[in-house]
């Protein structure tokens, strides 16, 4: 049963409002998990650096709080690499009929290139041709997760060290973050968190809770550190535990609801 009113200490996110009217089938999955007491199973995909993007949620979203972290992310993939892999077919495999809560998508870095479309042509970075051949894999891929009921995320890359692929990928990530937009997807824009103070790439910077200086990228000046990637995701879980926590109060204040009627 959902929340007609709105419940105190909850947030606004627009995960959370779908959630209170229960207007997603996102949540309406989740209720079932948390109904069942199972951990809420978040399905990360992505690159290498979705990999790190695992590993930060992994860290601050624990088995113990209730949570199971599925790093489904492979290193050197994207969604103009599927002669090397289809990222839609392998996590149609990985995720198989089972259903999952949440999916976190962190693509881009290796999607800095030219494509071969489905139709044989060749379609230059950026360009119509490969806006449109990629935009169509994108709504194709989050739909396949929703499909699996899952309640989507998208991790965006921070800046890169050099200065053409920063370029590069700063394009890459406005593609992606506008279709996101389009799909009602939320896009974790991680360029504020992960840059210094005038928005420019940092190797370090300073931790916020302690003011050490602290490094926060990989040598290659692509990835983020161990600690980086604990930095980017932060955000996105506290946005993740806010949502499980909402849609906690939903059940309760259901249960509740009908515990009265019956009275």
């Amino acid at each position: 049963m959902c929340a007609t009113a709105p419940l105190p200490g909850v947030d606004r996110t627009p995960e959370v409002a779908a959630a209170l009217q229960c207007a997603a089938p996102a949540q309406r999955q989740l209720l079932g998990t948390l109904k069942k007491g199972g951990p809420v199973r978040i399905a990360v995909f992505g690159d290498s650096f979705g990999d790190g993007v695992a590993f930060g949620l992994q860290q601050q979203l624990t088995r113990k709080a209730g949570y199971d972290v599925l790093k489904y992310s492979q290193p050197a993939t994207g969604f103009t690499r599927y002669k090397r892999l289809n990222l839609e077919t392998r996590a149609g495999e990985q995720l198989g009929e089972g259903p999952i809560d949440i999916a976190v998508i962190s693509f881009g870095a290796n999607d800095a290139q030219g494509i071969i479309t489905d139709k044989g042509e060749y379609a230059a970075l950026m360009g119509p041709k490969w806006q449109g051949q990629i935009g169509e894999r994108l709504d194709r891929f989050v739909a396949l997760l929703r499909r699996h009921h899952a309640m989507v995320y998208w991790v965006g890359l921070p800046r890169m060290r050099d200065a053409a692929l920063d370029g590069d990928v700063g394009a890459i990530n406005d593609f992606y973050a506008r279709r996101m937009a389009a799909l009602d997807v939320p896009f974790i824009d991680t360029r504020p968190v992960a840059s210094d103070a005038k928005g420019q790439y940092a190797a370090y910077l300073d931790d916020p809770a302690t003011g050490k200086r602290t490094l926060v990228r990989e040598g290659d000046g692509i990835h983020m550190s161990m600690t980086g990637y604990k930095w980017i995701t932060h955000g996105l879980s506290e946005r993740i535990r806010g949502y499980v926590e909402a849609t906690k109060k939903i059940e309760t204040a259901g249960a509740t609801s009908v515990a009265a009627g019956g009275q």
